[in-house]
């Protein structure tokens, strides 16, 4: 069993970045000094006054880290946002620095190369250290040490699905124990998770001192029992976590208001709402489809060429889709299938190895080049450069109906390229997790989301298995 020594780790963690960093520095110095210029020359400060800095640039670094979450449990959280918060702290403290030196106090002697590359190895070799720091830790989870053990308190679906994010990221270095319901009989197992018996085991358990964290995951129909549980959890002191079982009403991170200390939660939170955040995507929306279609210009008159030698018909498809505030509108692609009647054209989207598509078809789906011509829906302003991909009315009747929460995707403008298309969620694959990826995107829009995106969408999105 382990305690909750995330401190103790902490401070550790801040030792050895400080000595990083002051590592990184003088490894600067002697590299700009000894290793590029084969010695200092004339004029050049001594190795004593840079090393004074160390004074001034540890105490800012290692604040830039803790605003910037680097300190944050390291369970939990994604490889990719650590080293984006390094990033993100040392490009804050690096301004910093200079601002202070060379505008400030003036001290214009100090060497700008030294700076630049006292950066770059100070995210280098701190990046480096965390990510062998967390393989470490994986290694030692793997034969069952520094574990964390976890009784979850209700049987819901919200109980359901936080046991699958444990067993599918085993390296987060959880165990869920067990379960207590007044429900569900004992003996019970969801993936190997048994049900221990009822809620009021829970006085009898916590004494025993054999937890490191309560969830409690009860179903709404028992939400009575919340503050008789909560209170049990604090007087014994275990950490405890709450895991509401409305989490399918709410976004995963609402939108509060404080009332006059009422606290109020929004249901939906959509950014795009905003003015000032509609008129920036607009406009970049009207200046990315301008780009593309002078870029990709040669490409669509081949593309159009091809179509027209490959099978009799129309060079452009138009189908109806369905986008913001519900309204139709008619999409444009390359045709890819051989003529159809209306009738056999509603019948199903495309299938792997669909009889339907033609040779060339086939290629320009696979490479998404298909969907060059949606540029100019984007420029009409029936579509934008990201958001969730349109879909027909009658399968947005079906899933309406079907999947909760499914018409939010049509508060902002669909999208050429989206959040679950660059995550391999495109062709003939699970609605249900396609929506879960365009709420997160509704909910969590930024002016960079989008660009990273776009980026992803030129590395994973034009090509993808999926795509038929």
């Amino acid at each position: 069993m382990i305690k909750d020594n995330q401190k103790v780790f902490n401070r550790f963690m801040v030792m050895i970045d400080a000595a990083i960093t002051a590592a990184s520095f003088m490894l600067a110095y002697f590299f700009k000094f000894y290793i590029l210029n084969k010695g200092p020359g004339p004029g050049v400060l001594p190795a004593s006054d840079y090393f004074r800095l160390l004074v001034f640039i540890i105490p800012i670094f290692m604040v830039m880290y803790y605003v910037c979450n680097v300190y944050a449990p390291k369970r939990t959280v994604r490889r990719r946002f650590e080293i984006y918060g390094i990033v993100k702290a040392n490009t804050i403290g690096i301004v910093t620095l200079i601002i202070v030196l060379y505008m400030i106090i003036k001290e214009i002697n100090y060497s700008r190369s030294v700076m630049v590359i006292f950066y770059t190895f100070n995210v280098f070799f701190t990046s480096c250290f965390r990510i062998f720091l967390r393989k470490g830790l994986r290694t030692i989870r793997s034969k069952g040490y520094n574990l964390k053990h976890i009784l979850l308190v209700g049987y819901s679906r919200a109980a359901e699905e936080y046991i699958d994010r444990l067993m599918d990221n085993p390296q987060w270095g959880y165990v869920a124990c067990g379960i207590l319901d007044n429900h569900i009989p004992a003996g019970t197992t969801y993936k190997g998770v048994k049900v221990l018996g009822s809620l009021g085991n829970l006085e009898v358990i916590l004494p025993e001192n054999k937890l490191d964290e309560i969830a409690i995951t009860l179903p709404l129909e028992d939400y009575d029992y919340l503050r008789s549980i909560v209170g049990t959890c604090e007087k014994s002191g275990v950490h405890t976590k709450f895991i509401p079982d409305y989490n399918s009403l709410i976004p995963s991170k609402p939108y509060t208001e404080d009332l006059l200390g009422l606290p109020v939660i929004n249901i939906r939170y959509v950014p795009l709402t905003n003015t000032g955040n509609m008129i920036i995507k607009r406009v970049v929306d009207i200046a990315g489809s301008l780009f593309g279609i002078a870029v990709t210009s040669p490409i669509m008159i081949l593309s159009a060429i091809l179509v027209k030698l490959s099978s009799p018909g129309p060079v452009i498809f138009k189908q109806e889709r369905v986008g913001l505030h519900n309204k139709t509108f008619y999409m444009y692609k390359f045709r890819s299938m051989e003529i159809q009647s209306p009738r056999e054209e509603k019948k199903a989207w495309t299938v792997r190895n669909d009889p339907r598509v033609t040779g060339v078809g086939k290629f320009l789906r696979r490479t998404s080049l298909d969907e060059l011509p949606q540029l100019f829906n984007i420029l009409k302003g029936d579509m934008s450069l990201v958001g969730p991909r349109p879909e027909r009315p009658l399968f947005v009747e079906k899933f309406r109906e079907e999947i909760p929460r499914y018409m939010v995707k049509h508060q902002v403008r669909p999208g050429l390229t989206g959040w679950a298309q660059v995550n391999g969620l495109r062709g003939d694959t699970s609605i249900r997790k396609r929506i879960e990826y365009d709420l997160y995107y509704i909910e969590n829009w930024t002016f960079w989301f989008d660009m990273k995106i776009i980026f992803m969408t030129f590395f994973t999105g034009f090509v993808n298995k999926n795509a038929y």
